[in-house]
């Protein structure tokens, strides 16, 4: 079984990478949750906040955005001294931040919209042949990044925001020897559908 070479040898990268990677992801809350994770991420390696993963989501309230917008000081403090997560202090405020934006957001028009507008609602196809060939940003990340800075967003490069992009799906960077790449391009389905056709209104 072939997988693009990123996955490795562990089992829980390997997991991932087969069962979430590349998977459109059209809940809103969801989307927000893998993109604070995204954040969290910088400077360090995915498998590091893979392992933690249950960690942030029992720290952060299973990551309901409406929850952590009312968070202050203390539960800064909180998780500054949480060793189950990557305590800094940048991206914990950052997390905050970004709840508050969401909400923002999704009261406007919904996240998932906001997010699934860069693609038209169906995810891009790149069909890159190697590994080597993915890129680690694009324009269009660039473009996404500036956007959600402009929003309010933290911790949302465009480095970042296209590992984002591949993580939820929105761009499917599964190289094309990856016993995934297909799968993942044919989930468009009834969710991508659905979410086009709001936007296209």
């Amino acid at each position: 079984m072939q997988r693009c070479d990123w996955a490795g040898d562990d089992p829980i990268y390997q997991a991932y990478h087969d069962t979430e990677w590349g998977v459109p992801e059209y809940d809103s809350r969801a989307l927000w949750e893998k993109l604070v994770l995204d954040g969290f991420q910088a400077g360090l390696s995915w498998i590091t906040i893979l392992k933690k993963r249950d960690n942030f989501r029992s720290a952060f309230a299973g990551f309901d955005p409406h929850q952590i917008a009312e968070w202050g000081e203390a539960d800064i403090q909180r998780l500054l001294s949480d060793p189950g997560i990557i305590r800094h202090r940048g991206k914990i405020e950052a997390a905050i931040t970004n709840a508050r934006a969401w909400q923002e957001i999704e009261t406007r028009e919904g996240f998932d919209q906001f997010m699934w507008r860069y693609v038209d609602g169906v995810p891009l196809q790149p069909a890159f042949a190697t590994q080597a060939d993915v890129p680690p940003k694009t324009a269009l990340s660039e473009q996404v990044s500036k956007d959600l800075k402009k929003a309010g967003f933290k911790f949302c490069g465009p480095t970042i925001t296209y590992a984002w992009m591949e993580a939820c799906g929105l761009v499917n960077d599964h190289i094309l020897t990856c016993h995934r790449h297909g799968p993942c391009a044919a989930m468009a389905g009834e969710g991508g559908a659905a979410l086009g056709a709001k936007i296209a209104r």
